[in-house]
């Protein structure tokens, strides 16, 4: 006997009568033409009032129709019993907090240990039989909030969302040096290098990237930003604030130290220099209002782009030089945390390896996927989703008050 997920609903208005039952799956319900396929060949796949329709049948006004897919497993991930901070489920939706250094699903040579392995081993727990669908991905180092499809529909219904650019996706990242704007648009097609494949650059002949960003709060040396993204290429961030002149911190593949390993291995007296600038920074010399050694976050080598320390996680943030350029705390999810920190961003609970995150230099890029927003395929209602800003981030942050 084959094991259904819960049926999706749609009851015919009125003056839909007379539509064949193919319009309203393929044009009200958003079934592609491979799902509606899929449908098609499964006993209980497609109902109208209950029983098993061809689709090529007009239907009536307050007829009800019914959707159902058979549970799925992911039989290639093993269950892994690790920390899953859920911020909401249903049974379309998996939505979390991933933290930095998880990786999303297993790649060759990694198969345990990501967020796959938590969530099916969450399902399991639950007595769920779920396929793991993420509908976006984050990069290893990229913290915050991340959506999982629970049945092929919901995965199709987001990811067309994501083609008509219908969803919000905001991040908020430290990045070197003072942004002057208080908010821009930064649009520059985005390829792979051509000498290392696996960093993107920008380039006249790459694909349209564009990302909007505002100005949050400018600190001694760093600013934080508010990002959203038009367009999804690969490290587009990361890529597009390098291109302004803001890498991000602690991003070893984009940032400063990056470019100073590059022109080192040129043997270009420059990447000396600013190799000895990095290296002078993670250990506490030559930082505008830096604590003692070995307790300053690392900040941008250039002259004027200094970050300031991270010694505290817990400690209180202070009153904005300016105003911030957006309003977080609106629209917030249930469940988010608006107290202390950046007035407006949510902050992280204190945890005990709070101080140990807040070492010499952030040990990851500072990027966290802050909100997440789009139409729930089951209830066709508009969702958000935020995540607080990580303890690592807001220690930074909370140094340079």
């Amino acid at each position: 006997m084959m094991n259904y997920y819960s049926p999706l609903t749609y009851v015919v208005p009125p003056d839909e009568e007379g539509f064949y039952l193919k319009t309203i799956l393929q044009n009200r319900m958003g079934l592609s033409r491979k799902l509606l396929s899929r449908l098609k060949l499964t006993e209980q796949g497609i109902t109208v009032n209950g029983k098993r329709e061809y689709i090529s049948i007009k239907v009536n006004g307050g007829d009800v129709i019914e959707i159902r897919m058979q549970e799925e497993e992911s039989e290639d991930i093993l269950p892994q019993d690790l920390p899953l901070e859920i911020l909401y489920e249903d049974e379309h939706l998996l939505i979390v907090n991933k933290e930095s250094g998880m990786i999303v699903h297993p790649t060759h040579g990694h198969y345990l240990n990501t967020v796959a392995n938590a969530a099916v081993h969450h399902w399991k727990e639950r007595g769920e039989n779920v396929r793991f669908r993420p509908v976006h991905r984050l990069d290893q180092e990229t913290s915050g909030v991340l959506a999982i499809a629970k049945n092929p529909y919901v995965h199709q219904q987001i990811s067309e969302q994501m083609i008509a650019h219908s969803i919000t996706k905001e991040y908020l990242a430290i990045v070197h040096g003072t942004v002057e704007e208080d908010r821009g648009t930064i649009d520059a097609p985005i390829d792979r290098d051509p000498e290392q494949p696996h960093v993107r650059i920008v380039t006249p002949s790459g694909y349209r990237a564009v990302t909007h960003y505002e100005t949050v709060r400018r600190y001694d040396g760093i600013t934080l930003v508010r990002l959203m993204l038009e367009t999804g290429r690969t490290h587009q961030i990361r890529v597009h604030m390098k291109h302004l002149g803001h890498p991000l911190l602690g991003d070893k593949m984009y940032g400063p130290e990056a470019d100073a390993l590059a022109r080192k291995r040129e043997g270009s007296p420059a990447g000396e220099a600013a190799r000895d600038a990095t290296e002078g920074c993670a250990a506490g010399e030559g930082v505008r209002g830096a604590p003692e050694a070995g307790s300053a976050a690392c900040g941008a080598p250039e002259a004027g782009s200094a970050a300031c320390g991270a010694p505290e996680a817990d400690s209180a943030a202070g009153e904005p030089a300016r105003p911030p350029a957006a309003d977080f705390a609106a629209g917030e999810a249930p469940g988010a945390d608006v107290s202390g920190g950046v007035p407006g961003v949510p902050s992280a609970e204190p945890s005990p390896a709070a101080d140990d995150a807040a070492g010499p230099a952030l040990a990851r890029q500072a990027l966290h996927a802050y909100r997440l927003g789009f139409v729930h395929p089951g209830t066709r209602e508009r969702v958000e989703f935020t995540a607080p800003l990580p303890a690592d981030m807001q220690a930074v942050l909370d140094a340079c008050e």
